[in-house]
């Protein structure tokens, strides 16, 4: 007997077995086809013939993230050109031939003595020749800049810069101006020296004809020492220096005894040699020295 309520499971058991029959067929036809066809239909022991196979799960790919700057690629920096580097160069090169050139131009103007001039002209030379060389062997060199770095003009001005170590003024009229009316600075300068001097700047003064006063002079001593003898109207100034004083430097010790004998012309002019009666413009030296 025909019972409809099991109808469908009749249809069912019926379709299953028609996919058991169909089975080796679809194997066959399986096999036959090639393993990189697109859209193959594959048949395992445990999947249906009937419903195609679900593709392979696959990991899904992993997200793209930022790099960070030190991994990037260092060729997308931009790196400064052999022309740019060379044009660098250049211009430290120029530099260095504008300060050979202002040293020279502070010795014509008396601001420099020759020692400081040599050591500063010679320090910015041998930079300028260095690079010149590093250039020379390499264009691309970087090494230049090292030597084109500022430094020790200071010090060389500074060191061979001369210094006044003692200011001393005698009386033009007194029968021994082996007396000094006055003396300043930590050296004393030894009678072998001064008397010598001393001896010549008398008989110059008492055999003058002209009014005005001598013409100052310095010059220098055995041990390197500088002296400036600087003869005036009714006194004369002696100034002993550690190296070859600038001109300006001999300069500013002329008009000291300039000043001194203006400042002072009255007293002087009386005949009054007392050092508590006199200005001495000449000490302001060493009182900057001590700051």
């Amino acid at each position: 007997m025909d019972n409809k309520g099991d109808r469908p499971r009749t249809l069912l058991r019926r379709l299953l077995k028609q996919a058991d029959e169909q089975m080796p067929q679809a194997v066959e036809l399986d096999k036959s086809l090639p393993e990189s066809s697109s859209g193959a239909i594959r048949t395992t022991g445990d999947a249906s013939p009937v419903r195609p196979a679900s593709p392979d799960s696959a990991e899904p790919p992993s997200p793209i993230m930022p790099q960070p700057r030190a991994t990037q690629n260092a060729s997308a920096v931009p790196q400064p050109s052999g022309v740019e580097a060379r044009l660098q160069a250049e211009e430290a090169l120029e530099k260095l031939r504008q300060k050979t050139a202002q040293i020279a131009n502070e010795f014509a103007e008396g601001k420099l003595n020759r020692a400081q001039f040599t050591a500063m002209y010679a320090h910015f030379n041998e930079k300028r020749v260095i690079i010149e060389q590093l250039l020379a062997r390499d264009p691309d060199t970087q090494a230049w800049q090292h030597v084109a770095r500022p430094g020790h003009t200071g010090f060389l001005r500074q060191h061979f810069e001369a210094r006044v170590l003692s200011y001393s003024i005698y009386n033009n009229s007194a029968d021994d101006m082996a007396t000094p009316i006055t003396t300043a600075g930590s050296i004393t300068l030894p009678p072998e020296i001064i008397d010598p001097i001393l001896t010549a700047l008398s008989i110059l003064l008492k055999t003058r004809t002209a009014s005005k006063p001598l013409r100052a002079l310095n010059r220098q001593l055995e041990n390197g020492q500088w002296i400036a003898i600087i003869p005036g109207m009714f006194t004369s100034a002696i100034a002993l220096f550690s190296l070859e004083p600038s001109s300006q430097q001999f300069t500013l010790v002329v008009d000291l005894q300039r000043d001194f004998e203006r400042a002072n012309r009255v007293v002087l002019g009386r005949g009054i040699r007392q050092p508590d009666q006199l200005v001495f413009p000449h000490r302001a030296l060493f009182e900057q020295q001590e700051h």
